[in-house]
């Protein structure tokens, strides 16, 4: 009998081109990985991250309560909606339970194509194509607003005559209104097929409004990558045109039901998630 061949993790189509950066500019990658507890960070970011926590105490508690959204976001559109295939937008640095992960435990033939502009994520991209044999896994490097070349980059994985799942997670909230990010979402939505579904994770300017207003202006100040928290009205209509799925969109802490809140957590988790389907 021939020798049996070692099994080595598929790696699609990227080929890694490592870049440099400036540790001492703040990341917003490198800082939501410090509030998920990472170590891919630096004093910079610390500082913002440190800045943030002053006025909102609780931004690591949203950063883990987002990260258990995506991976339950994730699985029931696997084993509940047959969903396949995964775009994930703004995916920022590696950490435990990535997408693919995620959705190839529940389906190891699935296909999930990883997007981010941001060069600090690129230079760690290589985590993210791990794939099982039977599925596939892509990264692309390029920035949401342009849509055209993401759908066209990732339709060399995914099969864009079959329903595919968009994760906008923490990504909406970096794009100003004067750039339009209704439109942009549009846009993207428009080539994809019918079943195909959008999960949006949102900043909240609602909840805590005297906290989040201090807490954009101590991010703003110090970081080249601006953001705006939005209301639930204001986040709303990004799902225009689709149908809701399960709860929607509700606060953060309303996703798994008050059963789920531990003690004080819901009282400062600002932020918005939800799942809608195109019809």
């Amino acid at each position: 009998m021939g020798r049996t061949r070692p099994f080595r993790p598929r790696r699609e189509h990227v080929r890694f081109h490592f870049v440099s950066f400036d540790a001492s500019v703040p990341n917003p990658a490198r800082v939501w990985n410090y509030w998920l507890g990472g170590k891919d960070n630096f004093a910079a970011d610390r500082e913002v991250g440190d800045r943030v926590m002053a006025a909102l105490p609780t931004m690591p508690k949203i950063a883990r309560w987002a990260r258990r959204f995506l991976v339950d976001a994730v699985y029931q559109l696997v084993t509940v909606h047959g969903v396949r295939q995964f775009l994930d937008i703004g995916s920022g640095l590696p950490t435990a339970d990535n997408t693919h992960e995620v959705a190839q435990r529940a389906a190891p033939d699935a296909r999930i194509v990883y997007v981010d502009h941001d060069p600090v994520v690129l230079n760690h991209a290589h985590a993210l194509l791990k794939s099982t044999p039977e599925g596939k896994t892509d990264y692309i490097q390029a920035d949401l607003r342009d849509t055209g070349a993401i759908i066209d980059a990732a339709a060399r994985t995914l099969d864009l005559r079959q329903p595919i799942a968009v994760l906008l997670l923490g990504v909406l909230h970096f794009i100003p209104d004067a750039e339009d990010p209704y439109a942009i979402l549009s846009r993207l939505m428009d080539r994809l097929p019918s079943g195909s579904y959008l999960v949006i994770g949102h900043g909240a300017s609602d909840m805590v409004p005297v906290a989040a207003e201090e807490m954009m202006a101590l991010y703003n100040e110090r970081s080249p990558v601006k953001i705006k928290l939005r209301s639930r009205a204001e986040v709303a209509p990004f799902f225009d045109g689709l149908e809701p799925v399960g709860r929607g969109l509700v606060r953060l802490d309303s996703w798994w039901g008050t059963e789920a809140v531990e003690g004080d957590t819901a009282s400062g988790l600002a932020g918005y998630v939800g799942i809608a389907r195109k019809p």
